[in-house]
C-alpha cells in the first residue's frame, strides 16, 4: 500500500481476516488510519495479508477461532502491540456441509455453532474485559442473510447466523452504553468461502439480484467501517442487510 493515511489512534481485532470478507474489512479500516490485528488458521496467508496491509499497521495471530487460548492470545497481542482494542469484528465462520437439515450430522452442527457463534461470544467477552468495558468501542458480527430467511442446503449455517444475530442483540443490550454492537448480514459475496454458491454459474447467480451482481469483500468492508465510525454513534443492536437488493425478490437467491 502507498500513501497510508495518518493514524487514527484506533485499533481493531478482526477474526478470519487473511482473505475474503475479513481481509476486506481490514483493508477498509487501515485505509482510514486504523491499525488492525488479524486472525486466521493459515499463517502464510496471514503473513501475506500483513505485508499488503502494511507491517506498521497490522499484526497477525494464527489459530482456530473457537480455541479459547487463541482468543486470549489474540486480544493480548492487540494490547501488547497497540495498547488498546477499540473494535472487534467477528468474521471467522465455517460451513463444512451442504445438504438437507434432516440428514445433518449433529457433530457437524456442533462444529458450526462453535465457530460461528461461541467463538464470537468468546472474543466479545475477552475484548470487553481487556479494553472496551472501561474505554468503550464497537463490535461488528458478520452474520448472513441465511440467518434471516431459510436458505436451502446451508441450513446449519443459517441457524448459526440467526443465533449470531440474536447474540448481537443480547450483547448490545448488556454492553450499552459503553460499547455498540451490530451485525452485518451479507448475501453471496465473491470469496473462496462462498465459491460453491456461484462457481461456474456466476452470471446465473447474479441475475436474481436487483443490483445485477454478487457482492465483493469491499462492500462489507465499507459497511463495517460505517458501523465502527462516529457516524453510527446512535446505532446499536441492529443487523445491516447488505444484499444487492435480493430481499426485494422475497428470497435469498
Amino acid at each position: 500500500m502507498t500513501e497510508l493515511p495518518a493514524l487514527s489512534g484506533k485499533v481493531a481485532l478482526i477474526t478470519g481476516a487473511s482473505r475474503g470478507i475479513g481481509y476486506g474489512v481490514a483493508e477498509a479500516l487501515v485505509a482510514r488510519g486504523d491499525r488492525v490485528v488479524i486472525t486466521g488458521r493459515n499463517e502464510d496467508a496471514l503473513k501475506e495479508a500483513v505485508e499488503q496491509l502494511g507491517a506498521d499497521r497490522a499484526v497477525y495471530v494464527a489459530g482456530k477461532a473457537h480455541d479459547e487460548a487463541h482468543q486470549t492470545v489474540a486480544v493480548e497481542r492487540a494490547m501488547e502491540s497497540f495498547g488498546r482494542v477499540d473494535y472487534l469484528v467477528n468474521n471467522a465462520g465455517t460451513n463444512p456441509v451442504f445438504g438437507p437439515i434432516a440428514d445433518l450430522d449433529l457433530g457437524v452442527a456442533r462444529k458450526v455453532f462453535e465457530t460461528n457463534v461461541i467463538s464470537a461470544l468468546g472474543f466479545a467477552q475477552k475484548t470487553w474485559h481487556a479494553w472496551q468495558k472501561d474505554n468503550g468501542g464497537a463490535i461488528v458480527n458478520i452474520a448472513s442473510v441465511a440467518g434471516i430467511a431459510p436458505s436451502p442446503f446451508i441450513a446449519a449455517y443459517g441457524v448459526s447466523k440467526a443465533a449470531l444475530i440474536n447474540l448481537t442483540q443480547q450483547l448490545a443490550h448488556e454492553f450499552a452504553p459503553r460499547v455498540r454492537v451490530n451485525a452485518i448480514a451479507p448475501a453471496v459475496v465473491k470469496t473462496k468461502f462462498a465459491q460453491a454458491l456461484y462457481e461456474g454459474r456466476e452470471e446465473e447467480a447474479a441475475a436474481s439480484y436487483p443490483l445485477a451482481r454478487l457482492g465483493v469483500p469491499s462492500d462489507i468492508g465499507g459497511a463495517a467501517a460505517f458501523l465502527t465510525s462516529d457516524q453510527s454513534d446512535w446505532v446499536t443492536g441492529q443487523t445491516l442487510v447488505v444484499d444487492g437488493g435480493i430481499f426485494l425478490n422475497a428470497g435469498v437467491g
